[in-house]
């Protein structure tokens, strides 16, 4: 049997693996131990969820599934390596190149008609963006920097561009109406059933029914208003041009597979309103969709000299977009997964508050983080860094993260209960007695979403934190705002679990925009502080902090 279990991934993590692993396996096979491998990449778990339309020889087991079992297991060890999160360009790329090589997979639908192509579009689209990670994350997570990695960053300090008072680079967010504004939350007494519907003029339309929830569940509903986030972006478009700065568009296409691309499209589509008011019946025609990107739709009117000129006249009067590879003239919305919100952002802080431009200069950036829910750990950043200068990681601290992760906990749009409402009406999540939890009045195109977190992951992740604040005995600090609605009901279990262990006094509860303020002091001191977050800031300040120190 194998002991230990090394995944098989893409790309540049399976490059490092040809050399590697055999190095773990034999040291490993002297203390008798042997280290496997299970295939969860991209194109493995392509063809691992279409059996029926290969031959024998080339079907897969669904690798993933049975890793998502072991992790469940007491004795399971898995070496998980960073995965590919695709944006439907790359699965769509990887199915053609799989294709090429003589498997016969089916074609991602992009429009699907028919029940035979709604089922495989259903099982791609189960393939695509944070495929992985919620299926094998059945711990919420402990990281932080060994203390030999830290002691060699202090001793081999990396280059840090300069911050000046005066930088025009910012953070652009929505001022209401988008997905912290609009977030209820409550918690169930106990176990139950429910139904998302959204009753419109004509009737009603379930969304998605017999959802499982156990009693302690942690549950949010919210949406981001399509109108209010295209006036936002147009306006932010203007605001870039007058301020002489690149416009860059800052999400997590990948991580929120659902509801980012939607949301880059529409910057996509707004950046070039005036070729989509001249030519909209061309472009339908030839299938451009923009949440697939600039670079899908430039490859899709290359032959139609008018539309290539509108393009391009559009793009002359716009501002400068910040660039992915400006030798390349790679775009900010070129493809929705070039720019990653926990990678860009730190990046661009950490150069000075410096992006790529088209002209191959770096300038001073717009950056627009639609949402509110942690753009503000960004913005005070910035803000820190304008008022401090930069930070110096040959004596800098370090911010350690517990994170609540476990058993899907805060799925924020890549859960199936992520939709792009077909129309005007009301959403409503009700449960088996009847009872409405959650309701919004929403628009057609509106972007609605829920996710839950249960109480075992939350009351878990709170002595995990009690544990690590013990053992490490610096500042430790609840990243939890009261007055957003999920805070405000985890905050309820915070506090009372807490006080039951008597260490209340060790710990803070903070904004996310005070605890970001009051941590850069901290390591600026060279002391450490643990942030103790949710999911989605788990991720971002796991690399925020580390890209920095």
């Amino acid at each position: 049997m194998t002991d230990i279990i090394y995944t098989k991934v893409d790309e540049a993590p399976e490059l490092a693996s040809a050399s590697f692993l055999p190095i773990l396996q034999k040291f490993s096979a002297a203390a008798g131990v042997t280290i496997g491998t299970k295939d969860i990449s991209l194109a493995g778990r392509i063809l691992a969820a279409f059996p029926d339309y290969l031959s024998e020889e080339q079907r897969q087991p669904d690798d993933l599934a049975e890793l998502g079992r072991l992790v469940k297991t007491a004795d399971a060890n898995v070496i998980k390596l960073p995965n590919i999160s695709a944006s439907v360009p790359q699965l769509v790329a990887a199915v053609k190149e799989l294709q090429a090589k003589g498997y016969a997979l089916p074609d991602y639908p992009e429009a699907p008609q028919t029940d035979a192509e709604k089922a495989v579009r259903s099982k791609y689209d189960a393939l695509k963006g944070s495929a992985v990670n919620p299926v094998l994350r059945e711990g919420n997570s402990d990281r932080r920097a060994a203390k030999a990695v830290k002691n060699f960053a202090q001793n081999n300090p990396h280059r840090m561009g300069d911050w000046s008072a005066d930088s025009k680079t910012r953070v652009s967010s929505m001022n209401g109406n988008d997905f912290f504004s609009n977030e209820k939350s409550a918690t169930l007494p106990e176990d139950t059933t429910a139904k998302i519907v959204l009753e419109t003029a004509d009737g009603e339309i379930i969304l998605k029914d017999d959802i499982r929830y156990t009693a302690g569940t942690v549950v949010d509903a919210t949406f981001m208003s399509a109108a209010a986030l295209k006036e936002f972006l147009a306006a932010e478009i203007e605001s870039t041009k007058s301020d002489g700065t690149l416009f860059s568009l800052h999400l997590k296409s990948t991580m929120m597979k659902v509801s980012d691309p939607i949301i880059f499209g529409h910057a996509v589509k707004t950046f070039l309103a005036p070729v989509f008011q001249a030519h909209g019946s061309a472009l339908a025609e030839l299938g451009v969709n923009p949440n697939f990107g600039l670079g899908d739709l430039l490859e899709r009117v290359k032959d139609n000299a008018d539309i290539l000129a509108d393009i391009n006249s559009c793009i002359a009067a716009r501002p400068p977009m910040y660039m992915v590879d400006s030798d390349k003239g790679i775009s900010n919305l070129h493809v929705s997964s070039d720019v990653i919100i926990d990678a860009s952002m730190p990046a661009l802080i950490r150069a000075g508050g410096k992006g790529w431009g088209p002209d191959g200069q770096e300038s001073d950036t717009n950056c627009v983080i639609p949402d509110n829910s942690y753009a503000p750990v960004y913005d005070e950043t910035i803000k820190f860094f304008k008022q401090n200068g930069k930070l110096n990681p040959a004596t800098a601290g370090t911010v350690q993260n517990v994170g609540l992760m476990a058993q899907k906990a805060e799925e924020y749009g890549s859960h199936p209960t992520t939709f792009e409402v077909p129309e005007a009406g009301t959403v409503k999540m009700i449960l088996a007695d009847g009872t409405v939890l959650h309701e919004h009045t929403v628009e057609a195109g509106d972007i609605w979403r829920s996710a839950s977190t249960k109480k075992a992951p939350i009351e878990d992740w709170v002595n995990l934190a009690i544990s690590r604040q013990k053992a490490e005995n610096c500042n430790a600090i609840f990243w939890l705002d009261a007055d957003r609605a999920h805070d405000a009901e985890l905050i309820a279990y915070v506090k009372p679990l807490l006080d039951a262990k008597g260490v209340a006094d060790k710990f803070d509860i903070m904004t996310p925009r005070d605890a970001t303020r009051a941590s850069l002091e901290i390591i600026t001191k060279g002391k450490n502080s643990i942030a103790i977050t949710g999911n989605v800031l788990r991720d971002y300040l796991t690399d925020l902090f580390p890209i920095l120190e």
